[in-house]
């Protein structure tokens, strides 16, 4: 385990700035913050350099015209990706290590996550949003439904646990 040189920012601080950058976002874009949309960007523009005409013929990518990445949403995942980067090297937490438990083995625990990520992913993409769009920007905006789908979320995350915590130390 490596060693933390710096501590953590204090949560409360944290949640103050996300929300000035949340606010930010309303004030001067007009919409809130996500990032399924981004990453789904992303691919259409690597698609799009692989392969133009069946990126700009397909009915999902297509849509999106001929510079897929000319979008807010994408430099805002570049920027998420990017500030996560340089704070983990300013605070001395940059580094590679597999966080799992001693009945998981390396490839299992790869396997699991990568499988978990597409579902998740296909899932936001499916739903045209993602949970912290969902969370953060709709219950900003004071959305029954986004307060909803939190508790729900919150609920099915704890009672998942119970399935995987085997997995972990005993």
């Amino acid at each position: 385990m490596k060693s933390i040189s710096k501590p953590y920012m204090n949560p409360y601080l944290a949640g103050i700035f996300l929300g000035l950058v949340l606010t930010g976002s309303y004030l001067i874009l007009g919409a809130g913050l996500g990032a399924s949309s981004g990453i789904a960007r992303v691919a259409a523009g690597l698609m799009s350099w692989i392969m133009p005409a069946h990126t700009e013929n397909s009915i999902y990518f297509g849509a999106w015209g001929k510079n897929p990445l000319a979008y807010y949403l994408v430099f805002m995942f570049a920027g998420t990706f990017l500030g996560g980067l340089i704070s983990a090297f300013l605070s001395g937490r940059f580094g590679f290590e597999m966080e799992k438990g001693k009945k998981s083995p390396t490839r299992k625990r790869v396997l699991l996550a990568l499988i978990g990520g597409l579902l998740v992913g296909y899932a936001s993409r499916l739903a045209q949003g993602c949970t912290s769009g969902q969370a953060l920007s709709g219950g900003a905006m004071l959305l029954t439904g986004s307060f909803v789908f939190l508790v729900c979320l919150f609920a099915a995350g704890y009672a998942g646990a119970y399935f995987v915590r085997r997995q972990w130390d005993d």
